[in-house]
């Protein structure tokens, strides 16, 4: 399978949770391809990226959207997770502007949300996986990548205070990925 994605944080993620699969990325494949996720929704996004990769490559393709939604902002960011401070923002800058917005507010609530897509140019195949959380106060943590740093656990950890493994236990992307697989196994 081909993993539509040119996100080395994502693509080693997917990698280690479905490590029992043959997995390649685009550039394994020599794939120079960014599919531009102009759809509305994650589940648009993820299957307008698997079968246009599918079209190249003529191979079972795994694509996702994935993102931020906080309830007190109305699920912003969403869909726009990743551009909506423009292509130019870092992680950083992005944190840092929801940390502002959302301490406006008493509800941190917040929800990752992933849909994970498998086209084989016959059948689609999607997996959800949604993992719920709040907005942490500040920045914690060093590892981990994107909204990871203020997404906090129930635990009172934010996803970038867990172990890559620990982390990959309780990811929205885990959660659809292992949707995705029972799915493809029935």
């Amino acid at each position: 399978m081909i993993i539509a994605s040119n996100n080395k944080g994502k693509i080693e993620e997917i990698k280690k949770i479905l490590s029992e699969y043959e997995i390649y990325s685009l550039k394994d494949k020599n794939i120079n391809v960014d599919v531009e996720e102009d759809e509305d929704t994650f589940l648009g996004n993820a299957t307008k990226k698997a079968k246009e990769i599918y079209g190249i490559a003529k191979e079972g393709t795994i694509a996702d959207d994935s993102g931020l939604c906080i309830d007190c902002l109305d699920g912003f960011p969403g869909v726009m997770t990743h551009r909506f401070l423009g292509e130019d923002a870092t992680d950083r800058m992005r944190n840092e502007y929801l940390i502002n917005e959302v301490n406006k507010h008493e509800d941190r609530s917040a929800q990752f949300i992933c849909n994970m897509v498998y086209y084989d140019g016959e059948r689609t195949v999607v997996g959800e996986g949604i993992l719920n959380g709040v907005i942490a106060r500040e920045c914690r943590g060093e590892n981990g990548f994107g909204f990871d740093e203020i997404f906090e656990l129930s635990n009172g950890l934010t996803l970038a205070e867990l172990s890559s493994e620990e982390k990959n236990e309780v990811s929205s992307r885990t959660l659809a990925l292992k949707d995705l697989r029972n799915k493809l196994n029935n």
